[in-house]
């Protein structure tokens, strides 16, 4: 797959075959390519928690939201949630702040898990108290991101912007997700 396939394929994804592992090793080898990413000032202050456990993915599914657009919608029912998670952690103790190291890291990640026939999404809407203490994760370090990883069980199309410049996403009458994207003529200015 070519650098464009994998970008124009790689979609924030929210359901997923959930019956279809992801094991471990397959969580380490997509984490190996966010450790390999840049890192502002190259301090590397990104740390990792991995879960392909199901009680430890029920403890994650239950503390992240999913699909703020999509008021109606709660998340994946049991049986199309992540069969992985990747919780992307800062650590203080290494800088106070990781900048824009943890979105470098999450695109790699993701890449890495489109060309395996995986997807995933970033989820920031996180309930960081409750996942810490649910997990047991020490103070030092700062919850970031937590990305969902399985089998897509979705399709995602993208649109083209309409004219009154909405970028909500939003799902039709057969649950095809639809992103809306602006044209590149649009984002070009010179």
């Amino acid at each position: 797959m070519t650098m464009k396939e994998l970008v124009y394929k790689n979609r924030s994804y929210r359901r997923f075959y959930q019956d279809v592992p992801v094991t471990l090793d397959t969580l380490r080898e997509l984490v190996d390519l966010g450790r390999m990413s840049a890192s502002s000032l190259n301090l590397q202050p990104l740390k990792y928690i991995l879960s392909n456990d199901t009680e430890k993915n029920a403890l994650i599914f239950a503390r992240v939201g999913w699909a703020g657009y999509l008021k109606d919608w709660p998340g994946p029912v049991d049986g199309e949630r992540p069969s992985a998670y990747i919780i992307m952690l800062g650590d203080t103790q290494l800088s106070k702040h990781v900048g824009w190291d943890h979105g470098i890291a999450a695109q790699s990640i993701l890449l890495g898990a489109t060309e395996k026939g995986l997807g995933g999404c970033m989820i920031a809407t996180i309930h960081r108290e409750k996942l810490a203490e649910s997990l047991g994760i020490d103070p030092r370090y700062e919850i970031l991101l937590a990305i969902a990883i399985g089998k897509p069980r979705e399709k995602v199309i993208v649109d083209q912007i309409a004219e009154d410049g909405d970028v909500k996403y939003w799902r039709d009458g057969q649950g095809i997700h639809h992103v809306p994207k602006r044209a590149l003529n649009d984002i070009i200015i010179s």
